[in-house]
């Protein structure tokens, strides 16, 4: 390919709800432009919580109150510990986080949700779970599982 020439187009996958996707269609694009454009909506439906898209990221998976240490926070929320600390720095500072160490190790720093926290955190969860129920009402159990094995594949792939 020489450097005046295009990339070459990807396909678009089906717009239909229910219809087969184009199978020259790279999963992987199709992929990120539907997480960009999760993002965007979760960003737009969450703009009064003044929280950053990795903030929401963070508290969505901690939503279900468990505590967990940084080190497993941030692999469930697939970010760098670089940059994992400035948003738990943003968070504490708001009152929405605590961080302490596991008793028996005091190397671990353990994240835990505050009252606030917890309350963002539900409003987090209720927006994300409504705006999953929109998005795949109108496909099938076995489409959902497909997509699940999918994600299980490129994730499995990626470790």
């Amino acid at each position: 390919m020489t450097s005046d020439s295009a990339p070459p187009s990807v396909p678009e996958a089906s717009a239909t709800p229910g219809a087969p996707a184009d199978p020259g269609a790279s999963a992987l694009l199709a992929l990120q432009r539907a997480t960009h454009a999760t993002l965007q909506l979760l960003a737009g439906e969450l703009a009064g919580l003044g929280l950053t898209a990795s903030e929401i990221n963070a508290l969505a998976n901690l939503a279900d109150g468990r505590s967990r240490t940084a080190s497993e926070l941030g692999a469930a929320v697939g970010t760098r510990p670089t940059t994992l600390t400035g948003v738990l720095d943003r968070l504490e500072q708001r009152g929405h986080i605590t961080r302490g160490t596991r008793a028996g190790d005091r190397r671990s720093v353990l994240v835990e949700l505050t009252a606030s926290g917890r309350q963002t955190a539900e409003t987090i969860r209720r927006t994300v779970t409504g705006l999953e129920r929109r998005a795949l009402r109108d496909l099938s159990p076995a489409q959902v599982d497909g997509f699940h094995a999918v994600l299980l594949a490129l994730t499995k792939a990626s470790a």
